[in-house]
């Protein structure tokens, strides 16, 4: 139906003796920072009690309270599997440049880089093996790609600081192992250098010593709306897709506006959406079967609910500057809490956008079939198969028990 209309430590199997026995003390387990109030996590008794599970793992990760790492121009953290051991699929950096700052050249060895630009302008520089090189400026609303090993840097632009999501299709990538090209030049003997570039070794004396990471230079000047004769070697695929640019999946309860690779070739291992959630709607319930999903909580706050099977969810609320998680085929759906829109941005480790709505595949299964499953009257399951996917409308604050 879509496709038309558009930490807490995981805990390893326990007996039912030791779950008695944790459950009075888990709160304070070294590491747990989340109260478990409204936000539990909760196995179904129906699970027979002679059978070991695995506790849900946290889902939620407060990146925007994390330190970050001073740059003279600009500063950046991360989410990686080291601090949020759910994400072994994807892992995010929240990355501020100052005008003028610059992520140096540099490229990532195990993972591809997909990025989405909050507020701010910036200018891309790639090259790919094939040597097709691109310069780009972006904005609020645009996003990048870069494949796996490709040179790429960014600068701020404008007068303002510039605020980016990179998300990257491996939990266990991280920004600050990166290959860099000053930490490359230092750690390679002048004499080398002087061979390989055709200069002198004095040249390289007063080249950085240590890996630069952000510095601080000047703003770019604006690129010429038409560039000199003989001046590029563009790539045969772009690697800017204007996203808010995109004509969005509007229903009652909010608006998404999805990317993957069949509108922007290149990102062939990602793909990604804004959802925009009115107060007191609900994204529905579904699962992604063939991706993990990432996300970034930009503004308002939203309650994410995950199932992850033999009886067991996990509730956490988030809000600016969360990062959740769904691993695959996991089952879940998000609410608005409070009177305020909520903005989200979701990535994906697949470049093809699949899911799975419940609603749908409720109202397109034979009735008796759902009748002999659930074993309630005929004319709810009627109701059943009448249901909307997507957001459902909104109804107006509800008490959601513990």
């Amino acid at each position: 139906m879509l496709r038309n209309l558009l930490t807490t430590k995981s805990l390893a199997a326990i007996t039912p003796l030791a779950c008695m026995l944790i459950s009075s003390s888990a709160s304070a387990e070294d590491g747990y920072q989340y109260k478990m109030q409204s936000t539990t996590v909760t196995r179904s008794s129906a699970t027979p009690a002679s059978t070991p599970t695995e506790e849900m793992p946290e889902i939620k990760y407060e990146l925007g309270k994390q330190p970050l790492h001073l740059h003279p121009g600009g500063a950046s953290n991360e989410a990686t599997i080291q601090d949020f051991p759910i994400s072994k699929g994807l892992a995010g950096v929240s990355m501020f440049l100052k005008p003028g700052g610059l992520r140096e050249l540099h490229w990532h060895a195990n993972a591809a880089e997909w990025a989405y630009v909050i507020a701010g302008r910036c200018r891309i520089t790639i090259i790919d093996p094939e040597g097709h090189s691109e310069i780009k400026d972006f904005g609020p609303g645009d996003v990048w790609y870069f494949p796996r090993g490709h040179g790429h840097s960014i600068q701020g632009m404008g007068n303002e600081e510039c605020h980016f999501i990179l998300v990257f299709d491996s939990g266990y990538f991280s920004e600050f192992a990166t290959f860099s090209a000053s930490d490359w030049l230092a750690q390679t003997p002048s004499e080398v250098l002087a061979k390989n570039f055709g200069m002198s070794a004095s040249a390289f004396a007063d080249f950085p010593k240590k890996e630069v990471y952000i510095s601080q230079g000047p703003v770019p000047q604006t690129l010429p709306s038409e560039p000199p004769p003989e001046s590029e070697n563009p790539p045969p695929l772009t690697h800017q897709f204007h996203l808010l640019s995109k004509i969005p999946v509007v229903t009652a309860g909010g608006s998404m506006t999805l990317v993957d690779q069949k509108q922007f070739p290149i990102s062939t291992t990602m793909s990604g959406a804004i959802l925009k959630m009115k107060p007191y709607a609900m994204r529905q319930l579904h699962w992604h079967p063939n991706a993990d999903e990432w996300q970034y909580y930009i503004k308002g706050r939203a309650r994410m609910t995950v199932f992850g099977s033999k009886g067991r969810k996990i509730t956490r609320e988030f809000g600016p500057g969360d990062v959740g998680y769904v691993p695959m085929g996991n089952g879940h759906y998000i609410e608005t809490v409070g009177d305020q829109e909520c903005e989200m941005l979701a990535v994906f480790n697949a470049g093809d956008y699949q899911e799975i709505s419940l609603s749908e595949w409720l109202a397109k299964t034979p009735k008796q079939v759902l009748e002999t499953n659930f074993g309630v009257a005929p004319s709810i399951i009627d109701s059943l198969r009448k249901g909307s996917t997507l957001f459902s409308k909104p109804t107006g604050p509800v008490s959601i028990p513990n």
